[in-house]
């Protein structure tokens, strides 16, 4: 009796441990019953009836698949190998968690296939150039149709990445070769820029300093002439009607400063200057006959 006490409590507890289901905050949880719906598990502990009931476990965290890489004609007839990935999420409630389960078959498999035929669609309508320089508008449309067409499954598509649009090796050759000139086009333009730029300062320089130049030798020949002009007006308020005595004395002072001989004519008004300079007074030319002299022809 003791026996089948233990064996009946031994049942109980291994058929009340196969029924714990634990549901993490990242799941939610469909229970069924002989395979119809019967309620929803949020995050917790939750306990079914074995092999009656059943639990299926949903992801609500955000996922991610490749669409894969695939060849598509572009509006040009070229050949661009075209890749992308779709972010999404199941939404949490009851009724999204249902839909992703009961709406669709597999609802990662088919965002995928979605993903690619719409790609088709768009870029099968533009020019490889026109392709590659409006990813932001083909993510935008492919977003917009992924949203609308998984409403129904309560999936919520967060975003979509185009990952490439190559175009075939040689048209790459071709642009690469294209962009490269370009380059270098630009570069020339920017270096002649550079050089006219330069050119115009170093004008723009040297006629500052013709200029200097120009105002600096003007400056200079006022300078001179108002010098000139000081020199004869003192020598009309000082040396009037002397004026020729004045440069002879200039030319005795420098004459005698490098002790030079020079005749000086008898009578010359410059006797009397030269003897006033040298602080001696004249003599007179009768007396120096009276004495014998003979009169002053040079001084040195």
């Amino acid at each position: 009796m003791e026996n089948i006490i233990l064996y009946i409590t031994a049942a109980v507890l291994l058929f009340f441990t196969i029924g714990v289901k634990i549901v993490r905050p990242t799941h939610r949880g469909l229970i069924e019953r002989l395979g119809k719906y019967r309620r929803f598990a949020k995050p917790g502990f939750h306990w079914i009836i074995p092999f009656i009931e059943r639990m299926f476990i949903v992801n609500t965290t955000e996922q991610m698949v490749d669409a894969e890489a695939q060849e598509i004609i572009t509006n040009d007839n070229l050949n661009a190998s075209v890749d992308a990935q779709v972010y999404f999420r199941v939404i949490g409630d009851e009724e999204s968690v249902k839909q992703s389960q009961y709406n669709v078959n597999r609802y990662q498999w088919q965002i995928v296939n979605l993903a690619r035929t719409t790609l088709r669609n768009i870029i099968g309508t533009l020019t490889l150039r026109s392709a590659n320089s409006e990813r932001g508008k083909i993510n935008a449309e492919l977003h917009k149709t992924l949203m609308e067409e998984t409403r129904s499954w309560g999936i919520d598509v967060i975003r979509t990445e185009l990952k490439q649009i190559d175009p075939p090796a040689d048209v790459q050759e071709t642009m690469n070769k294209v962009v490269k000139a370009e380059n270098e086009k630009i570069a020339a333009i920017d270096y002649a820029t550079a050089r006219e730029t330069v050119a115009d300062g170093e004008k723009r320089a040297r006629i500052k300093e013709a200029e200097g130049s120009k105002r600096a030798k003007i400056l200079q020949a006022e300078g001179e002439a108002e010098a000139i002009k000081m020199v004869n007006e003192a020598a009309e308020a000082y040396f009037i009607g002397n004026a020729q005595v004045l440069r002879k004395l200039e030319a005795v002072e420098k004459a005698m400063s490098e002790n030079t001989k020079f005749v000086v004519p008898a009578g010359s008004d410059l006797v009397n200057v030269i003897s006033e300079m040298a602080g001696i007074l004249p003599i007179k030319t009768a007396a120096k006959k009276e004495n014998g002299y003979p009169p002053i022809s040079g001084v040195r």
